[in-house]
């Protein structure tokens, strides 16, 4: 999320679901969307026998790749050289924008001077993607009107996936793929509705809409919808909250969440949880966390819900 923000000021995808058959080239990168993501795998596979172009980018021969006209099996952790590259080619054959460059960006000359070195021979060595592949789907990419790109955790998930984000706005932001019809960039965020839950305020920088709690003007507009006074500082982010347990944070409701098991540092999340006056979850399931609750609140699965 914090490329995002950096880069387009919001943590969520730039075009819709709905619009994703009406495009004419998919870049598909560190997604298994057919297994983490089928509705909107279901929306490519129209695209595609519509006419679409589908580019898979994945270091396993996943499904999505058996629907994609060029596959390109990159090595785990080459993200940055493969897209880097891309940009190279882009810039070197000028696919660019010039307008919305002009416009809607700052600093694209340090972009260029960046990636030179990031040539598609070069990138060969990390990536394992032929020049020639690489190539294609630069041009490719760059110059078809409605072109967008997906990418789910295999982007994120890490040690530089920042990185990874922004290098893929770099090449939204120089071909003007943003604020087209199914174009743009389109995280496929993770399981139990985070996208929702960042879109309607659940995160201690934004409130709904991703407006910035930061911003007078803002806090102002919900203070008035709310009728409460609203703090200009930011809420705890859950590290944040994980080291306060039992301390400043005295109560909890957690839905959707196993931090015993998803948090570093068990036995100091374990001493926390211990420490809380009142814990209240709300699982489809019992888990590691449900041995502290007080209150175990149940919850339906995808298929007790209508959608």
């Amino acid at each position: 999320m914090a490329g995002l923000v950096t880069t387009f000021g919001a943590g969520a995808m730039t075009n819709s679901i709905g619009e994703i058959r009406d495009a004419d080239f998919l870049f598909v990168i560190g997604s298994n969307t057919s297994e983490a993501h089928p509705i909107i795998a279901m929306e490519m596979k129209r695209a595609v026998h519509r006419g679409a172009t589908m580019v898979v980018a994945d270091p396993r021969r996943i499904f999505m790749a058996t629907m994609a006209e060029k596959y390109l099996q990159i090595k785990p952790g080459s993200d940055v050289w493969l897209l880097n590259a891309m940009a190279h080619v882009i810039i070197e054959e000028d696919l660019i924008d010039h307008d919305f460059v002009a416009k809607h960006t700052e600093n694209f000359e340090a972009v260029k001077e960046a990636v030179k070195k990031y040539t598609p021979e070069a990138a060969e060595e990390h990536t394992g993607v032929h020049p020639d592949d690489l190539r294609w789907t630069a041009r490719k990419y760059a110059t078809t009107e409605k072109a967008g790109i997906y990418y789910t955790l295999g982007i994120t998930e890490h040690s530089h996936g920042t990185d990874n984000v922004y290098a893929l706005a770099n090449l939204v932001l120089m071909t003007g793929h943003l604020g087209k019809p199914s174009s743009g960039m389109n995280p496929l965020r993770g399981q139990n509705n985070v996208q929702g839950a960042n879109d309607a305020g659940a995160t201690p920088v934004f409130y709904p809409g991703y407006q910035s709690v930061s911003d007078p003007a803002a806090r102002a507009k919900y203070e008035a919808a709310w009728g409460v006074k609203l703090g200009a500082e930011p809420g705890l982010n859950l590290n944040q909250m994980m080291k306060t347990l039992g301390d400043q944070i005295r109560g909890l409701f957690i839905l959707g969440e196993d931090i015993v098991l998803s948090e570093p540092n068990v036995s100091h999340v374990e001493e926390g949880l211990n420490a809380l006056d009142f814990l209240v979850i709300q699982e489809p399931f019992l888990n590691e966390t449900s041995r502290y609750a007080d209150v175990i609140f149940p919850s339906s699965v995808f298929a007790e819900k209508d959608g």
